[in-house]
C-alpha cells in the first residue's frame, strides 16, 4: 500500500506515520471503565501493567483517570490528576515510550504534560474545556482530536447522520481547523480519531471501520479505537467486554489492512500479532 507519509509532532519530537500500524495500549486508572475498571486503580499496579503492555508490543501508552463509557459521571480534575499524574511520572522515569493522557480537562492535561506525557488524547476534540488549546500551545504538545457529539452522558441521543463517514470527516476537519486556529500550532501536532462508539450506533461504528482510507484523506494520521466495544458485543451477541477479544481482533485487522496509523487496544499481545500479520499481507 503506497501512501504519503505524515508527520505527527509533540514537543521537540516527531513520529513519522509511513505505513506502519502502531499499538497504543490502554491503561485505565479508574474504578469504573467499561472494560477494565478497577483492575489497575493503584499507582503501583498501573505502572506495572503499563510496563507489561510495553513488553507485549505497545509503542504508546494512553493513560486515563476518567471513564468515558456511555452515561459515565464526570470526575473532578483534582481526582483525575491524583489518579494519573503519579503513574505518568513513574513510567516516564522507567521508559522512553510515548505516553498520552486521556483527558478532556485542561488542568489535568497541563499536570500530565509536566509529569512527562507527550500527547493529550481529548475525546471531546477540544470542545469540552476552552483552556485546552492554550495548554497545548504552552508545551507544543501533540493532541489526538476525537469525534464526539455531546458528552459521554448525552451522546447516545446524538446519532443522527446523513452519511456517517462523510459527516464525521466533515466534522473532524472542522475540529482540526478550529484546534489549529485556537492553539497556534501547525496541523502536524494533531492526529484524528473518528470516535468508534461515541455518538455512533453499532452500524455506524462498522461503517467507520470500513472507511479508514477516507478518514486519512483529511491529511492527518488516524487512530482507531475499536477495542472490546459494544458494537462488537452486538455483532457477536456477547455482553461481556472481556469476552470480545476475537471480535476486537477482526476489527483491528480491518483497521490495519486499510491503513490506520494507530490502534488503541486493551489486549496488546494478541493485537500486536494481528497487526504484524496484516502488515505482512499488505507488504506482499
Amino acid at each position: 500500500m503506497q501512501r504519503t507519509p505524515l508527520i505527527f509532532r509533540f514537543g521537540d519530537r516527531e513520529l513519522v506515520c509511513d505505513g506502519q500500524c502502531l499499538i497504543m495500549g490502554v491503561l485505565n486508572v479508574t474504578p469504573d471503565s467499561f472494560s477494565d475498571g478497577g483492575e489497575h486503580a493503584s499507582t503501583e499496579r498501573a505502572v506495572q501493567h503499563g510496563l507489561e503492555l510495553l513488553a507485549q508490543g505497545a509503542a504508546w501508552l494512553d493513560i486515563g483517570g476518567e471513564s468515558t463509557r456511555p452515561g459515565a459521571a464526570e470526575v473532578p480534575a483534582a481526582e483525575e490528576m491524583r489518579r494519573v499524574v503519579p503513574v505518568i511520572r513513574e513510567l516516564r522515569q522507567r521508559t522512553d515510550a510515548l505516553i498520552s493522557v486521556d483527558t478532556m480537562k485542561a488542568a489535568t492535561a497541563r499536570a500530565a504534560l509536566a509529569a512527562g506525557a507527550h500527547v493529550v488524547n481529548d475525546v471531546s476534540g477540544l470542545q469540552a474545556d476552552p483552556d485546552m488549546a492554550a495548554v497545548l500551545a504552552e508545551s507544543a504538545a501533540g493532541c489526538i482530536l476525537m469525534h464526539l457529539r455531546g458528552t459521554p452522558a448525552t451522546m447516545r441521543s446524538l446519532t443522527q447522520y446523513a452519511a456517517v463517514v462523510a459527516d464525521v470527516c466533515t466534522e473532524l476537519a472542522q475540529r482540526l481547523e478550529d484546534a489549529v486556529h485556537r492553539s497556534g500550532l501547525s496541523p502536524e501536532h494533531f492526529m484524528l480519531d473518528p470516535g468508534i462508539g461515541f455518538a455512533k450506533t453499532a452500524e455506524q461504528s462498522l461503517a467507520l471501520l470500513a472507511g479508514v482510507a477516507r478518514l486519512r484523506e483529511l491529511g492527518r494520521p488516524v487512530l482507531m479505537g475499536p477495542s472490546r466495544k459494544s458494537f462488537i458485543g452486538q455483532v457477536l451477541g456477547q455482553p461481556d467486554p472481556r469476552q470480545r477479544v476475537w471480535g476486537t481482533a477482526g476489527a483491528v485487522a480491518a483497521c490495519a489492512l486499510q491503513g490506520a496509523d494507530l490502534v488503541r487496544v486493551h489486549d496488546v499481545r494478541e493485537m500486536s500479532e494481528v497487526v504484524r500479520v496484516c502488515l505482512a499481507i499488505r507488504s506482499a
